[in-house]
């Protein structure tokens, strides 16, 4: 009897043949990955001078924000709350650390994950003293421009969507084609409201008040955020603006919402004059291997940055995850 291949042997004439007709990768590199994975420092910008000491650190805030480690087709990356506090813990015990950008390119993410940042920088600038500017560039918007209004000023380029000030819950019900498919669901229930926003039938009245009260809860909190972040609007005004509207980067500036237009090299001119340094070192931080050649570069190794503006991955509420709140820019998601 013939053997047969072995399916790690189809996988390499796979590859081998993606290869040869242009379909993959022209060359692949094999490298040694360091077994220490603390962040390392690149010194990305320099002003001229000799000994020049002092530093502003760029810190990226890239994707979606969620309490758990991003996913990727065949990887993962880095979990982005966790990677977050480990930066801002890195500049706040790095003495020649003057101020930070923070360089956001974000549509927002869960309400949790959200305030914990926002909570872990907060505490940065109120401990250390260090001034810090956001600096927005494609997207800056809901869980995202929540984290900008806990910084000293807020920039976007004229181009950035931002905004977004709003709380969201999506869910769905299956209820109607379980029917029609003759399927029924039975939950065994320790309380009428154990299973509250199940997708598997409809959802009842009392559920929604509770859910909707929760909403409003996150939204208020949110709006109190902008409130003591954006101190030259008033009340009312900061009310108008939170009905989850969006704002080029322009529009927000017209707002109030964000200081100035500009980009990162004025981001990062910004927060020399207000550190007061004339001459200063940029810096990154990342893992072994992720060099930064500039302040555009991001240190997500690639996941969950794409897609943005039109994500092609499924929702959390369909990939197992259950419904969340979310502070979170979501074309089409209300619809």
């Amino acid at each position: 009897m013939r053997e047969r291949a072995s399916p790690a042997l189809f996988l390499v004439l796979f590859f081998f043949c993606a290869v040869v007709c242009g379909c993959g990768p022209t060359a692949f590199v094999v490298q040694p990955i360091p077994a220490e994975r603390a962040l390392r420092e690149t010194e990305i910008e320099r002003d001229d001078g000799f000994f020049v000491r002092d530093k502003i650190a760029v810190i990226d805030v890239d994707g979606i924000l969620m309490n758990r480690r991003s996913r990727g087709f065949l990887n993962s990356g880095d979990n982005p709350v966790s990677v977050f506090v480990e930066k801002l813990d890195k500049a706040r015990k790095d003495k020649d650390v003057k101020a930070v950008v923070l360089r956001l390119n974000s549509p927002g993410g869960t309400v949790a994950a959200s305030e914990a940042m926002y909570h872990a920088l907060w505490e940065f600038r109120k401990e250390t003293g260090k001034p810090v500017v956001a600096c927005m560039l494609d997207v800056g918007a809901s869980g995202a421009y929540y984290l900008a209004c806990g910084c000293d000023g807020i920039m976007a380029q004229p181009s950035t969507v931002t905004g977004s000030i709003g709380t969201i819950m999506q869910t769905v019900s299956f209820a109607g084609t379980m029917g029609k498919l003759g399927i029924r669901a039975e939950a065994i229930k320790s309380g009428e409201l154990k299973d509250i926003a199940s997708p598997l039938r409809d959802m009842s009245e009392e559920e929604r008040e509770i859910l909707q009260g929760i909403i409003t809860e996150f939204h208020e909190q949110f709006v109190a955020v902008v409130e003591q972040g954006r101190a030259e609007l008033g009340v009312e005004e900061v009310r108008e603006l939170a009905d989850g509207r969006i704002f080029t980067g322009a529009a927000a500036v017209e707002a109030g919402l964000v200081d100035r237009t500009g980009y990162p090299a004025d981001g990062i001119a910004w927060a020399k004059e207000l550190a007061g340094v004339e001459q200063a070192r940029v810096v990154m931080y990342h893992r072994p291997l992720g060099y930064k050649p500039n302040f555009y570069a991001s240190d997500m190794s690639g996941v969950g940055e794409a897609g943005l503006l039109v994500n092609v991955e499924l929702p959390d509420w369909l990939s197992g995850e259950g419904a969340q709140f979310l502070y979170l820019w979501q074309p089409g998601a209300g619809q």
